[in-house]
């Protein structure tokens, strides 16, 4: 599972041989948060949360539409495709 992105003490991470549609786990040691990326543009979108704080969640998705060009790119590389 590479980590692609660390946010405050957080992975970013993308899963080889996960499903569509281009998301990221973002892994911490008190949950875990998916966001859809909605490639190329985003917007990111949660899809599922655990264990982690509205406001962390709501910070998370911030952090990540600024990055998600460069996700995108990664998920690219790692499944192929868009």
């Amino acid at each position: 599972m590479p980590t692609v992105l660390r946010l405050d003490g957080l992975r970013v991470v993308i899963y080889p041989a996960d499903h569509r549609p281009a998301h990221v786990h973002v892994i911490g040691a008190h949950g875990e948060a998916v966001f859809n990326l909605n490639c190329p543009d985003g917007p990111p979108e949660l899809r599922e949360s655990y264990g982690l704080r509205r406001s962390e969640v709501s910070g998370l998705k911030h952090a990540l539409a600024g990055s998600i060009a460069a996700l995108c790119r990664h998920w690219r590389i790692i499944h192929g495709g868009d």
